[in-house]
């Protein structure tokens, strides 16, 4: 069964773009090194709940759109392969602090599907 890294973070509208074309790249490396699928997808209709929501998660500002996406692998051992090409690769070495979004407020994870139809 295959294995997915989930990630959600909030990206300033004024760095869309600049997230877009950073995105792009990440997707390209990612499949380069063997990921299965690589997708990003732009908050639409995400509410902003009274307990938690994706907004509060990433402690979105007014300013800020949540970006949920995933990559999925074949196997965790697929993943954690592929996940050190990825981190080696000279392509997406930047400084943090010059990323288009907080990446201090980023959530991610693996996960372990339990069923795929």
């Amino acid at each position: 069964m295959s294995y997915v890294d989930g990630f959600l973070l909030a990206v300033p509208k004024a760095n869309l773009d600049a997230y877009k074309k950073m995105a792009q790249m990440a997707g390209i490396v990612w499949k380069e090194h063997g990921a299965l699928a690589y997708v990003e997808c732009i908050g639409d209709d995400v509410p902003y709940g009274e307990v938690t929501s994706f907004p509060r998660a990433v402690q979105a500002k007014d300013d800020e759109i949540v970006v949920f996406s995933w990559v999925v692998y074949e196997s965790r051992e697929s993943r954690d392969a592929v996940m050190a090409k990825v981190m080696a690769d000279p392509r997406l070495n930047g400084d943090l602090s010059t990323m288009p979004f907080d990446a201090k407020r980023m959530i991610f994870g693996g996960f372990q599907p339990f069923m795929e139809l």
